[in-house]
């Protein structure tokens, strides 16, 4: 073959000897391909051992674990590949134990790709769902609430299912199957007799053992696997089907709680001496009159009189060890701040996706008022584990959503009392709850209906269509300007929004309020992805600009208090990525985001119109979203006992911990990230106490155990019952 003319032509005579030679040397390999598609049209069996079948299963687990990590789970190392290489093969003996159960032919070959296909759908499904939402779907995720979010987001999953690299991602988890319907009839039968079963049987009970060994080899693996267990890092450790079985075993036997001992550094004040009291009060009485000196202020444990005792011996083992655990905390200090907020209104907003990267003094003037004249937060971090309600359920309820998805719906089949909605109910303040999304999203029309707001919920189909236009996503100014005539002559009152304006996707198409703001960002030096995002934010600035305006007019801002959170970091802004690959989200941040907690950095707004004026207030100390609840509390003057919250009232003096549900966790000293198992100080000069990380892993273990001991045991109701809390 010649292409081209004269002398010229190719490939010429050295390039057509070139050419000759290497067919020469293809001409075995095709000839031996050609022999084998032959045998393939022709039905006869290929040329594998049969005892080559026996792999089938193995290797196809282990290439959806593959691909799987390649996809989205990322950080391969040698030693948990080898794990996921072990239990691969456990399930995939186990699994080829079941494809021979049927004795015909035809039935094993309808069988083997349907099992194949079954076991490559939870692969497929946390790969979409970490492609929409950047966190894997536990169970109780799943159960919870996945339906509303697929209902709530079908065009995305949509267009994530039937994009190209979905459609990839889609082939290449089916490949196995298909391969196998393929070429069935032309590979070999798989028979096993009694002896082969029960050689099968011994192969995945070895290999289970083995990979079992390996974890247990190591300290890391080994506190991944039990003592700090979560489905998130479990998947990077040991694969996804390991993940859903030890999910599975911890929402079936999970109910025993274990709380281990810890050394509390207590922040009680010491009881007075009684005997110097006496014999200062003596002394007064017969001195000489001196002038008054102001005295100094007496601060009580935010704590109420329970009888841990009384109620333990009434109780069944796991709220007799949830009373234990609690009764051995110090309770926290009551403070210079204890009260500054007495009797003021209160509006709590959890923003949707919102972070500090969005507060701008020109593109966003409200929320840097906010930032800067209210009570400042410079360490603030939100930790995200199962999207929005999972935000919701840390901000209002004070615990981490340990139940995933289905945290707050558990949470509101029982009493809620240390929620604001039932403490200022309490306190006779009218209470509302807004979302200007679907109402029954997430189970809201039931879930908010229990968090104590007197006059109930109202989301869009219950009330809230008559003030906001039908978009995606809605506006959050427009849910403002239509409610806020309902409540603001009822004093005092008590109010939540759930805003939606910054939610994904973020581009012009598919995001109306970054098409409304999209002038004041067009300009900005960054990815059109994350103008979007700094666009749709506009929306809330907008909406607390119009609420504070209002506030002042009716002379009441001085009166009325605006926290306001986040509900998790802005997942939406990549897709197909892992951490230390969140492209966009790093360019939004300005830095790499390799661990949950850099990724989960936020802000916190609390402001009234009371503090402008006033000195400033900051708290520098690591912050969190539980910390938000007993704060509030204390603040607010009310009664409640700061030792059934996990968190801290961040005025108390309390040891500051952030720490979220993969057991990650910062103190003022250092952070630690679990998934390595490093500590990394704040200061590297610093002297860390012995035992300090010890210590601290320990602390948050138990505050997890304690978390999902609300979640799941009704607890406030029965450590309440007989005080003024009592639901």
């Amino acid at each position: 073959m010649q292409l081209g003319f004269g002398d010229n032509a190719w490939p010429g005579k050295a390039g057509q000897a070139a050419l000759d030679k290497v067919q020469a040397r293809l001409a075995p390999a095709a000839q031996k391909l050609r022999g084998h598609w032959q045998t393939v049209t022709a039905g006869e069996p290929f040329p594998l051992p049969a005892r080559a079948m026996w792999l089938l299963y193995p290797l196809a687990l282990f290439y959806y674990e593959v691909m799987f990590k390649l996809s989205c789970a990322g950080r391969f190392t040698a030693g948990n590949m080898a794990t996921i290489l072990l239990f691969s093969a456990s399930y995939g003996a186990l699994c080829t134990l079941l494809a021979v159960l049927p004795h015909s032919e035809r039935a094993q070959r309808v069988l083997a790709p349907v099992l194949l296909a079954v076991l490559a759908l939870p692969y497929l499904i946390e790969h979409f769902v970490f492609q929409e939402f950047r966190v894997f779907y536990d169970l109780n995720t799943v159960l919870g609430g996945a339906g509303d979010a697929v209902g709530g987001f079908a065009a995305d999953i949509f267009h994530l299912l039937f994009s190209p690299p979905g459609l990839l991602r889609i082939f290449l988890f089916l490949l196995p199957a298909a391969a196998v319907a393929l070429f069935w009839r032309r590979l070999p039968a798989l028979r096993l007799d009694a002896d082969g079963k029960l050689h099968f049987i011994t192969a995945a009970v070895c290999a289970y053992a083995a990979a079992l060994v390996l974890i247990a080899a190591s300290p890391l693996p080994r506190r991944l696997y039990r003592r700090e267990y979560n489905f998130q890092t479990a998947i990077q450790q040991f694969g996804l089907l390991s993940a859903l079985r030890l999910d599975a075993a911890d929402m079936l036997f999970g109910g025993e709680l274990v709380f281990e001992p810890e050394i509390l550094q207590g922040t009680a004040a010491p009881a007075p001496d009684t005997a110097d009291t006496a014999a200062t009060a003596e002394t007064a009485e017969t001195a000489p009159a001196q002038p008054a000196a102001t005295p100094a202020p007496t601060y009580r444990p935010n704590a109420l009189d329970i009888d841990f005792a009384a109620l333990s011996a009434g109780a069944d083992g796991t709220l007799a060890d949830l009373d234990a655990y609690v009764a051995a905390q110090t309770p926290t200090m009551q403070n210079e701040y204890t009260g500054l907020f007495a009797g003021k209104n209160l509006i709590f907003i959890s923003a949707e996706a919102l972070c500090r990267e969005v507060i701008d003094p020109e593109r966003t003037p409200t929320l840097y008022r906010m930032a800067t004249k209210g009570i400042r937060f410079t360490d603030y971090y939100q930790p995200a584990s199962a999207g929005t309600t999972g935000g919701e359920c840390a901000n209002l309820l004070g615990v981490l959503p340990m139940l995933g998805g289905k945290s707050v719906k558990q949470a509101a089949n029982y009493a809620l009392p240390l929620t604001m909605g039932h403490q200022l109910d309490r306190q006779g303040y009218y209470g509302m709850a807004f979302h200007n999304n679907d109402y029954t999203y997430y189970s809201r029309d039931v879930t908010h209906n229990a968090l104590g707001y007197s006059q109930g919920f109202m989301g869009y189909g219950n009330g809230m269509e008559e003030y906001v236009t039908k978009q995606w996503p809605q506006s959050d100014l427009e849910m403002i300007e239509g409610t806020l005539p309902l409540y603001l002559d009822h004093q005092p009152f008590n109010i939540y929004y759930m805003s939606v304006s910054g939610h994904s996707p973020y581009d012009l198409k598919g995001n109306a309020m970054a098409r409304k703001h999209w002038d004041a960002v067009q300009d900005l030096p960054c990815s059109d992805k994350v103008r979007c995002y700094l666009a749709a934010n506009i929306e809330l600035d907008e909406a607390l600009e119009y609420l504070i305006n209002a506030l002042e007019q009716a002379g009441i801002a001085d009166d009325t208090v605006i926290c306001v959170a986040p509900d998790h970091f802005p997942y939406g802004l990549d897709v197909d990525s892992a951490l230390g690959q969140l492209e966009n989200l790093e360019e939004l941040y300005g830095m790499p985001v390799d661990d949950y907690l850099v990724r989960d950095h936020s802000c916190l707004l609390l402001w009234s119109g009371c503090l402008e004026d006033a000195g400033p207030i900051t708290v520098d100390a690591p912050t969190f979203s539980p910390d938000i609840l007993p704060t509030l509390s204390n603040l607010f003057g009310v009664p409640y006992d700061s030792r059934l919250l996990p968190g801290r009232d961040v005025f108390s003096g309390a040891e500051a911990l952030v720490f979220n549900v993969s057991h990650d966790w910062k103190t003022e000293l250092g952070t630690y990230i679990a998934a390595t198992g490093v500590f990394t100080p704040a200061d590297p000069d610093a002297d860390i106490p012995d035992g300090y990380v010890d210590r601290i892993r320990t602390v948050v273990r138990n505050k997890l155990n304690y978390c999902r001991g609300v979640l799941n045991n009704d607890y406030f109701a029965h450590v309440l019952q007989g005080t003024e809390l009592a639901p």
